[in-house]
């Protein structure tokens, strides 16, 4: 039925959908997970990103804030994210606007992650009038095969932004989820935090236009790096020069609790340039963290933003240690040392030829974060890894009005490893297909590392079924890996459906199939969501 639906009827154009986005990892904390795009517009606060490094559209990071043209996500994966990893949304429907229709507030306060600070405007409404806004989802993860037991997981996930709250200057933010797996409560039982996590609880009171106070749980976009503060942060802007401080704990390790052993201060100064041509950018942070009353990290971090050349946009950021254990070869003992020793570099240069062509390189370079006290008990294997370092280039062409095509090429490279990582990305998608009115994607990946090589080619279709209310999609793969250490491939064939139901104004559900069938299994996966907006 599904299938008929997708096929038939006229006047139903694919335009009525947001196409679906790619984006890649700008920035790593240990909380969140920074992605940029092109552009956000489409994406809302909660929305669902999927890895794409084999197009099998895991979902693996959840919207928590957004600016214009990045999201900073929570992980909802065990993947080991590196910058320039690329991600994707889901096709999404868009709903007509309706002539003289105001554009629906975000869920969650527009925060400005790194890569985007030179478009961040901090100004102050003129009047100060309340504005509530948010979402309350529902979602549910089920796997089962042919070889396993049935296994579900629950998420419940609450966001809001308050604006002026009784026409005053306070205002706050929250974004809390709760997750348990099915018959598995017992883990909750024993620790309430295994299930329940606060991303964002914070209240803000604007002194006057220039200056705010946030206390809480929040992230600062200009302390990145430092993910999540329970504390006080204090900003104030002097013309083009921003100044900032904060002081408060680090949400628990382990269950991102509050924890008040884990201390951590420090202060930062942002200058923004801007004239008719362009942005420009740059920011310097110092930061202390403390574990049980020891320094665990000290480190500072510099990075700039420039988009003053036509059509030319550069991000860099530099992170320095400035606390080190060095291990002695002799007796395995450690002595401090302070010298400033370089440890995360990242560059990315994008390039817009013409309107239709756009090129971009990117280079990475980075190694173990170590946090001496937290780590301590194996502080002598994190010493002994090597830093891994990475290009990325990456071509959009788009010679028609319905047609784009493009092409992503990764390096990556480790002392440790036999031998370098290699892969190809290439898409295809015509967004008009004649006779049935969808858009189809075909795309292929090959890639290479040091245990496994393979390919994985990919076609899909989408399209409205009832236009404003209903959209699905389909999507067939074929994965073809072979492993170093066995003769026998992994052959898989992998199926997709996906449907979205406005169901009302503010309250949509969507659900997800996904299926893997292999010679001798068969792993089939379904997420279900169901979101009201208010």
């Amino acid at each position: 039925m599904v299938l008929l639906l997708l096929l038939s009827g006229f006047g139903l154009k694919c335009q009525t959908m947001g196409e679906a986005k790619e984006g890649s990892i700008s920035f790593i904390t240990s909380q969140n997970v920074y992605v940029k795009f092109q552009s956000t517009e489409n994406i809302t606060v909660g929305d669902t990103l999927f890895t794409i490094q084999d197009t099998k559209k895991t979902p693996v990071l959840i919207v928590k804030d957004m600016s214009s043209i990045s999201c900073v996500c929570t992980p909802i994966s065990s993947n080991q994210w590196t910058v320039g990893d690329k991600v994707t949304t889901q096709y999404k429907m868009v709903r007509q606007k309706k002539t003289g229709e105001l554009e629906p507030k975000p869920a969650v306060a527009p925060i400005f992650a790194p890569v985007d600070s030179t478009t961040a405007k901090k100004e102050m409404p003129i009047m100060s009038k309340q504005s509530i806004s948010g979402r309350i989802s529902v979602s549910s993860y089920s796997n089962f095969s042919s070889v396993s037991d049935l296994s579900q997981r629950m998420q419940y996930t609450f966001s809001m932004n308050a604006r002026n709250i009784g026409n005053s200057k306070l205002s706050g933010e929250a974004y809390i989820s709760f997750a348990h797996k099915i018959n598995e409560w017992s883990v909750v039982k024993a620790d309430i935090f295994n299930g329940l996590k606060i991303y964002s609880l914070a209240m803000n009171y604007s002194i006057n236009k220039n200056s705010t106070v946030w206390i809480g749980r929040k992230v600062n976009p200009l302390l990145s790096s430092v993910g999540a503060v329970d504390g006080l942060q204090y900003e104030s802007k002097f013309k083009s020069l921003t100044v900032g401080i904060f002081a408060g704990t680090r949400p628990d390790y382990m269950n991102y609790s509050f924890n008040a052993k884990l201390l951590q201060y420090g202060g930062y100064v942002s200058h923004d340039h801007t004239t008719s041509n362009g942005n420009m950018q740059t920011s310097a942070a110092f930061v202390e963290q403390k574990n049980n009353g020891f320094t665990d990290r000290r480190f500072a971090y510099f990075q700039h933003t420039n988009s003053l050349l036509t059509n030319l946009y550069l991000f860099g950021s530099v992170e320095f240690d400035l606390y080190k254990k060095v291990m002695s070869t002799q007796d395995s003992t450690f002595t401090q040392d302070n010298k400033p020793s370089m440890s995360n570099v990242y560059v990315s240069l994008r390039y817009r030829v013409v309107k239709q062509l756009s090129l971009s390189l990117s280079y990475s370079t980075r190694q173990n974060i170590i946090y001496y006290e937290t780590y301590k008990t194996i502080i002598d294997q994190l010493l002994a890894m090597a830093n891994t370092q990475g290009y990325t280039f990456q071509v959009s062409y788009r010679p028609g009005k319905y047609i784009s095509l493009g092409a992503n090429a990764g390096y990556r490279y480790s002392k440790q490893d036999p031998k370098p990582s290699k892969n190809l990305y290439s898409y295809l998608t015509y967004s008009n297909v004649p006779w049935i009115n969808a858009c189809a994607t075909i795309s292929a990946t090959l890639m290479e590392t040091t245990y496994v090589s393979g390919s994985i080619y990919s076609a899909g279709l989408s399209r409205d079924l009832i236009p404003g209310k209903l959209f699905g999609g389909l999507d067939y793969r074929r994965v073809n890996y072979k492993f170093i250490n066995t003769d026998a491939p992994l052959l898989q064939n992998m199926a997709e459906m996906n449907l979205t139901w406005m169901v009302a104004k503010r309250l949509s559900l969507s659900l997800n199939y996904e299926g893997t069938f292999e010679k001798a299994r068969n792993y089939e996966r379904i997420y279900v969501n169901l979101t009201q907006r208010f």
